[in-house]
């Protein structure tokens, strides 16, 4: 593989710091994910190349690392926790990519944009691959079942995203099913596996810390579908309008929506294609309808939640840190 960049972007702020206790162990993380997925194969190079030049926030081994160190010392295990996770995560993504046939992401070209949706699928299971081998060479059949189960769970509530033929029967339960699987049971994992090599009597306050402040994050991460920029989220806005996702924000405008704004949201997902006035239009649609707010309110519960979670734990700077990136899920803008 050519020499890089980092793997990781400059931090936005807050970010950087509740990275800063384990800077040195995320730089450690950048080095093994590099080891892990080379390959000797010249396609699969190329497109590697070419992902580990994206910019990441590595947000997800900064929990791993977090959750390792609360209570107790680092363990080595953990850094290989840490990369294995966000090449999961990758993965997910390069998938989630081609399935919706993305063309950015992070406000660069997407894997399928640039080739094609069979090399996006067949890398985002070689990361996949890459990553569950590397675990079991670590011998811990716990981390391996832990993150089978997360890996499973994202697959089902992918299927069942799919299989939503009419996206305005998608229930307020369907979507809290569905983020729990494609996101919290991720977040999840990560802290459950960081503790599993750090202080295990501690895995199941931060099993559900990490799953709540998942939850968080992907109803802060559906918000800014309507109220970021591309510039602010790296891909255009309302993208979830454009695939015809339905999310928190516009379930709680439908909540509120007379029978006149309900029938010209209906007509909007009657329709195929569609142009950026009438994606604005339902974007503005659902701002007055008070549907930003009311999916604010249920991100903000999601973080209490977490925080809550974190209450019985000694109380350092590992802890300080995971408190500090509650904040940093619900006031992001990026």
């Amino acid at each position: 593989m050519t020499d890089h960049k980092p793997l990781v972007n400059e931090a936005p702020p807050g970010l950087a710091q509740i990275q800063e206790p384990v800077r040195d162990r995320l730089d450690q993380i950048l080095n093994e994910i590099r080891r892990i997925v080379i390959a000797d194969f010249e396609m699969i190079e190329e497109v590697n190349d070419y992902l580990l030049l994206l910019p990441g926030k590595l947000f997800r081994p900064t929990l791993v690392l977090l959750s390792n160190e609360v209570g107790g010392s680092p363990h080595r295990d953990a850094v290989t926790f840490g990369a294995v996770l966000e090449l999961v995560h990758l993965a997910t993504l390069v998938h989630d990519d081609a399935v919706d046939h993305s063309v950015l992401r992070r406000g660069q070209p997407t894997v399928n944009a640039i080739w094609t949706h069979q090399i996006a699928i067949i890398m985002g299971d070689y990361l996949y691959s890459r990553a569950v081998t590397e675990l079991a060479k670590v011998g811990h059949l716990e981390a391996v079942r832990t993150l089978g189960d997360a890996a499973n769970l994202m697959s089902v509530g992918e299927m069942r995203q799919l299989t939503a033929f009419d996206g305005l029967d998608f229930s307020e339960a369907d979507y809290h099913r569905l983020i729990a699987a494609k996101t919290a049971s991720l977040m999840g994992a990560a802290c459950d596996m960081g503790a599993l090599v750090g202080v295990e009597q501690f895995r199941e306050p931060l099993k559900r810390f990490g799953t709540n402040l998942g939850m968080a994050f992907q109803v802060a991460d559906d918000i800014l579908d309507y109220v970021g920029s591309q510039e602010e989220t790296g891909k255009p806005a309302g993208q979830d309008l454009r695939e015809q996702k339905v999310t928190l924000p516009l379930i709680g405008a439908l909540k509120a929506a007379s029978p006149a704004a309900e029938q010209e949201i209906r007509k909007f997902f009657d329709g195929v294609e569609h142009t950026d006035e009438e994606i604005f239009r339902v974007v503005e649609l659902v701002r007055e309808l008070g549907g930003v707010d009311y999916a604010k309110k249920q991100a903000f519960e999601y973080a209490e939640k977490a925080e809550e979670a974190l209450s019985g734990l000694p109380e350092g700077e590992a802890v300080e840190a995971l408190r500090d990136s509650i904040t940093y899920v619900v006031d992001r803008n990026r």
